[in-house]
């Protein structure tokens, strides 16, 4: 097998500057130019807030942050894929909610992003203290590569006296004193009190029937894994037991509260990100778990939305066991047998009768799980939505209809869902009897959830804090339709024959992990698939050749790249180990004088 490890040496790349229309925030209302950090090793972390793979950038890069404080400044540049995301106001939100403690630019037109030739969410920049871009990540599991690099730039710059030591930019915004802060789901509790997952401050709210008098907080608001700790927890789901399952999302955890005792109990994941290569299946408290999103019971499981790895899995509290019930890792939008099916970021769940609702926010799609027809195992179907990159506001038949980004989902009593339409700030519904998608209301702000109270609808209007009432009205609102497509910069590429190289560099002291058969491994579709002629499907080498076929003039590439990395030292009997992944969609058109070669950086720096 050839592997395209690319070990070039450092390219003497100055870096461009740092604009953006919206602004910058967590400065103190400062503009921060590259000659403002000039002295620091500067990394750019390219994000956008609906990217779970994002999210899990931030939480990789808070160790670094705080060991490196005085030589590293991490600067955000927030990059949209949403319409929503290129709002001012919804970047402001976002920092917040996801607790980022250092700089951020707002990017809406992606000006920084094309400057710096980003190709997927999330990427990783390094610059050294005197200006020069010394090294690109693309994907997650980089955080390890990044801070070998950091330390080899401080003794580097050290020693040539070109490294300022000294206190960031970095300025925290004034708190904000609300009863919540960026809830993300809520459950009713039998009594008649709401349980709520006030996500940015770490803790459980129960709110009195009228959803808005603070009963009690469960948990200390700061992040952790003890027994009266969370870590930014969202998914609540009613037990037949009268406990409460909580999907604790960056603890990688499922919890159980007993809301009599308040006592909490770890009874899935072992607090560490699942990867690539880890089991998938065996006791609950050893396996590892990424992003629990949401929850529901179901078919005497309790059934998780596992949004950091665009799968389902489940729980059975009896067993004491996890196991993956749909979904292979891959992110899209494949319907079908459970074991084949593709979600991209799966956050939200509801159980009705003989189906389990799917928001499948990634895809602004609602989609369902139910029983195969032979009884064996479970089938995946789509309702609304078609692929990642195309959202809306559409209202009708089902097949046209556009979401943007709904994270939850919601079993009304007449067989029909009604949805989070959480971007579009709406509630929204689909009918499967009629086949049609209704507005039922609008102008909420990020709806994250809503429970069923007497025929009232309870929303979770995560970005204005609260709870809000809605009753279900007799008809639909009407709603000027709009549709969009991701926005980003197509690749010209020419006809025929095109040599993919994803770049991979292996950090400092370590080399690719092969005791276990190939440490590599490249994964090739298409939007519309018969964009490929040949070159589709998995393999084991970072290049491929690939053939475009004739007659088409554009589409969407989708790689997918793993590769994993040891330490390389003799006297190491158990060496540690990084997985590095990325997934990209890159926009392609077909012209003559366009490349023949499409390079993807997952670490280093691209030599061609």
């Amino acid at each position: 097998m050839t592997l395209n490890v690319h070990m070039a040496s450092r390219a003497r790349v100055r870096a461009p500057e740092l604009t953006g229309k919206g602004g910058w925030l967590n400065t103190g209302n400062k503009d921060l130019t590259l000659s403002d950090l000039r002295g620091r090793i500067v990394v750019l972390d390219f994000w956008t807030f609906c990217c779970v793979n994002c999210l899990h950038v931030l939480d990789e890069l808070r160790e670094l942050e705080e060991r490196h404080r005085d030589t590293v400044v991490i600067i955000g540049v927030h990059s949209p894929k949403f319409v929503h995301e290129a709002e001012h106001q919804a970047v402001v939100d976002a920092v917040e909610r996801y607790g980022v403690e250092h700089p951020v630019l707002d990017d809406p037109e992606l000006t920084t992003w094309k400057q710096y030739a980003v190709r997927a969410w999330p990427t990783l920049v390094v610059i050294d203290p005197e200006g020069y871009v010394v090294a690109q990540h693309a994907g997650e599991g980089h955080a390890h590569a990044i801070e070998k690099l950091v330390e080899e730039l401080e003794a580097e710059h050290e020693a040539k006296g070109t490294l300022h030591r000294g206190d960031g930019p970095y300025v925290p915004p004034e708190p904000v004193a609300t009863d919540l802060r960026f809830p993300g789901k809520a459950v009713r509790l039998p009594g008649g009190s709401f349980l709520v997952s006030d996500t940015t401050r770490h803790q459980l709210v129960e709110l009195a029937a009228d959803g808005e008098q603070v009963l009690r907080r469960i948990g200390t608001g700061e992040r952790g894994l003890t027994a009266d700790s969370f870590n930014e927890p969202q998914g609540l789901a009613l037990l037949p037991d009268g406990k409460v399952a909580v999907a604790d999302t960056v603890n990688h955890a499922i919890r159980v509260l007993d809301p009599d005792s308040g006592t909490l109990e770890t009874v899935a994941g072992t607090g560490k990100q699942w990867w690539q290569g880890s089991p998938t299946s065996g006791p609950a408290r050893e396996v590892d778990l990424s992003s629990p999103w949401d929850l529901a019971w179901w078919q005497d499981r309790l059934w998780i939305a596992m949004a950091g790895v665009h799968q389902l899995w489940t729980y059975d509290p009896a067993a004491g066991t996890v196991e993956v019930a749909a979904g292979t890792t891959n992110e899209g939008l494949v319907d079908g047998p459970a074991a084949e099916a593709w979600f991209a970021q799966p956050s939200g769940l509801a159980a009705a009768g003989d189906r389990l609702w799917i928001a499948d926010s990634e895809t602004s799609a609602v989609r369902w799980v139910e029983p195969a027809e032979a009884g064996d195992g479970y089938v995946i179907r789509t309702a609304v939505g078609t692929g990642l990159f195309d959202f809306g506001h559409r209202d009708g038949a089902a097949g046209q209809a556009l979401l943007q980004h709904p994270l939850g989902v919601t079993a009304l009593p007449d067989g029909s869902v009604a949805i989070a339409d959480t971007y579009n700030h709406a509630l929204r519904r689909f009918d499967p009897a009629s086949g049609e998608v209704t507005t039922l209301a609008k102008d909420l702000r990020e709806p994250s959830d809503a429970v069923l109270v007497d025929g009232d609808l309870v929303v979770v209007e995560s970005a204005r804090h609260r709870l809000t009432r809605l009753r279900l009205p007799e008809e639909a609102i009407r709603v000027e339709s709009v549709a969009h497509r991701t926005q980003r910069a197509a690749t010209e590429v020419a006809p025929g024959a095109l040599r993919l190289e994803v770049v991979f560099q292996a950090p400092a002291g370590q080399k690719l992990d092969t005791r276990y058969g190939p440490s590599t491994r490249l994964l090739v579709s298409a939007t519309p698939p018969e964009l490929l002629a040949d070159g589709a499907g998995a393999g084991t080498d970072l290049t491929r050749d690939l053939v475009l076929a004739d007659g088409m003039t554009e589409g969407v590439l989708h790689v997918s790249a793993m590769a994993a990395s040891c330490d390389d030292a003799p006297d190491i009997e158990y060496p540690a180990c990084h997985v590095h992944q990325q997934d990209w969609g890159v926009p392609v058109e077909i012209a003559e004088g366009g490349v023949a070669r499409l390079g993807l950086v997952l670490a280093g720096l691209d030599a061609e």
